[in-house]
């Protein structure tokens, strides 16, 4: 069933969340070099092919009325825990609840599996992202060095987590003191 959504040129109201799928590759690529601060940001159609290879959770947000692609959401499942790979929202898109609700997916497939974690890497500089996550109780675990290639050399990545409560998202609680977040990569 198609969800709400606030009315742009193209979106016409509502979505679908679909899996992704070899067709939308060429289009959620466009969509995310445009997204990203930096194309050197954004994965490449090799990227997302490999990861539907690998048999990776890959879901697209789509405008109902047009079937265009506005989001974009890759996961690994490991033994106990999910990493996110990548999100992306259409630049003209941000701030409409679009990566929450993916987000939000994200977390029933960690149930489904069983999960206790959601990890992610997300670069220092992308600032509405991390806002994101840390609204959404993830913490900062650790840095990863010169993670991520960037325009003038490479990037460092945060490594955040959000424990995910086996018994269902109301029982979840972000610590109220960061010092009782696990430090995986100290």
């Amino acid at each position: 069933m198609p969800m709400p959504m606030l009315d742009t040129p193209d979106t016409a109201g509502e979505v679908i969340d679909r899996p992704l799928t070899d067709a939308d590759i060429p289009e959620v690529t466009a969509m995310e070099r445009l997204a990203c601060a930096h194309p050197l940001h954004a994965w490449t159609d090799d990227n997302y092919r490999s990861s539907l290879r690998a048999g990776y959770w890959a879901r697209v947000r789509c405008a109902a009325a047009t079937g265009r692609i506005v989001a974009v959401c890759v996961a690994m499942d490991g033994v106990d825990e999910v990493h996110l790979l990548n999100i992306a929202v259409a630049r003209e898109q941000h701030g409409q609840g679009h990566a929450q609700a993916l987000l939000r997916a994200l977390y029933a497939r960690c149930h489904e599996r069983r999960a206790e974690a959601l990890w992610l890497e997300v670069r220092p500089s992308n600032q509405r992202a991390r806002a994101l996550y840390l609204r959404e109780g993830f913490v900062d675990i650790g840095v990863r060095k010169h993670y991520y290639p960037a325009a003038t050399g490479r990037e460092d990545a945060v490594v955040m987590r959000r424990e995910i409560c086996a018994s269902g998202m109301s029982e979840w609680r972000a610590p109220s003191d960061p010092s009782e977040a696990p430090h995986a990569l100290d």
